[in-house]
């Protein structure tokens, strides 16, 4: 099958090229490859690029399968695949929190990485490890920051708010200032507030940066339930209707970043795609704005991990050339090219000190420390129970923000939910 060539320039030298080639033991005969994708935006063209190349250097040839951009059909379709043991797809792009429920179809990539495991993050190879088999390697990760309004912080003579209450504090001071000013609809603060999976990456941060754990210990044990987890939950559910709007409570992601973007917001919680489009010729906020670690609650910084990885199927039936396509995917040619075209973030920690990376995207590299404090969503322990613990988590969480009841109670009821759903098994 004919594809279109990629009409980016090799990012590699001939001799680097030659180098890796002779480094790199080629299988006796070129293997026919699939991966499987989900595009966000300019996401597979930029593959398509880098799956240009490896051709190149391999032999072998890969065809992109495109799926929807809904993760929620990805994943229906993936099970589909791997439960009548498809063997037309070789790779896999997979959520993070995936890892666990598609464990048992996947090859074990322990081995192949070797030492090389040790140059990603190691909160991300952690995610991808169930039962000590390394599911899927790395690809680019995503973890929030808390967006702030440098203009503003000067206008006012404030700092750049290390602790949630300094937060809440130069947020009322701002919003009050702004809205004297005559900005009628000006928010001190904006995050994800609606009852879904965005809530309990919201709430999970609160909560481990409070000192309450992380809803399910790494070893399965339940443990949201305590006064530091609930403190946290009232804290927040404090913020509603003062420094952040009633309509929070149904934000997502995207209507976070559309008060933030048109100047009605001091801060904000977000990802890092926001900040390419804060920064577009259409944004109100354009080089206003800055991005530091969420801040503590008095144990520290907390990020919930996100990102995407490459798993191999257990059922295809090229493995070997399957993981050299990983491996290459996963590795720092490949990361560096998808960081300057698609500011997507490097999970290889090095690439954050590149200077050419730094010089494309400025941003980047402000990322690190972040990613030094990502904590992961309980996926691991709670295995294919992880949707519907998480749906508990959420709900909980919301009940409390809304005002229908205070933290505790909504923890002690989460907790026998929580203690039932593991007595069927996880």
């Amino acid at each position: 099958m004919s594809r279109p060539r990629s009409p980016f320039a090799p990012v590699v030298t001939r001799s680097a090229l030659a180098a890796l080639l002779a480094a790199t033991a080629l299988p006796a005969a070129a293997a026919d490859l699939s991966v499987v994708s989900g595009p966000v935006g300019r996401d597979n063209e930029v593959l398509r690029q880098n799956l240009d190349r490896f051709e190149e250097m391999t032999g072998h040839s890969v065809e992109i399968v495109e799926m929807p951009s809904s993760t929620t059909d990805q994943f229906a379709q993936y099970r589909l695949w791997l439960s009548a043991r498809n063997a037309d797809i070789d790779v896999y792009r997979t959520d993070i929190v995936w890892a666990p429920q598609l464990a048992s179809h996947f090859v074990d990539l322990k081995d192949a990485a070797g030492d090389a495991a040790g140059d990603h993050f190691e909160s991300i190879i952690q995610s991808q490890t169930v039962d000590g088999r390394l599911i899927a390697m790395p690809m680019f990760t995503d973890a929030p920051a808390l967006y702030y309004r440098k203009d503003l912080l000067e206008k006012y003579g404030l700092d750049v708010p290390e602790t949630w209450d300094a937060m809440a504090e130069a947020a009322r001071t701002i919003q009050q200032g702004e809205r004297e000013a005559g900005m009628a609809d000006f928010h001190g603060y904006v995050f994800q507030g609606a009852a879904y999976e965005g809530l309990t990456c919201d709430a999970l941060e609160w909560v481990k940066s409070f000192g309450g754990g992380q809803i399910v210990s790494p070893e399965g044990e339940i443990t949201i339930n305590n006064p530091k987890a609930a403190e946290a939950l009232d804290t927040v559910a404090a913020w509603i209707g003062d420094i952040s709007p009633e309509g929070v409570l149904a934000y997502k992601e995207e209507e976070s970043r559309g008060v933030w973007q048109t100047g009605k917001a001091a801060f904000m919680r977000n990802w890092p795609y926001a900040w390419a489009l804060g920064q577009g010729d259409d944004s109100a906020v354009k080089d206003k704005f800055a991005i530091a670690p969420l801040p503590s609650g008095g144990d520290g910084s907390a990020a919930t991990l996100g990102g995407w990885n490459l798993a191999v199927s257990k059922y295809s039936e090229n493995q070997e050339a399957a993981i050299e396509l990983v491996m290459f995917l996963s590795g720092e040619e490949a990361q560096k090219t998808r960081a300057i075209e698609l500011t997507r973030l490097p999970t290889l920690k090095g690439l954050y000190d590149d200077p050419e990376v730094a010089e494309a995207q400025p941003s980047i590299p402000q990322w690190k420390e972040i990613f030094l404090n990502t904590v992961p969503r309980p996926s691991a322990p709670t295995t294919t129970n992880y949707n519907e613990v998480s749906k508990e988590f959420w709900d909980a969480v919301h009940a409390t923000l809304s005002g229908e009841r205070p933290a505790e109670a909504s923890l002690k009821r989460l907790d026998a939910r929580l203690t039932r759903l593991k007595g069927s098994g996880w």
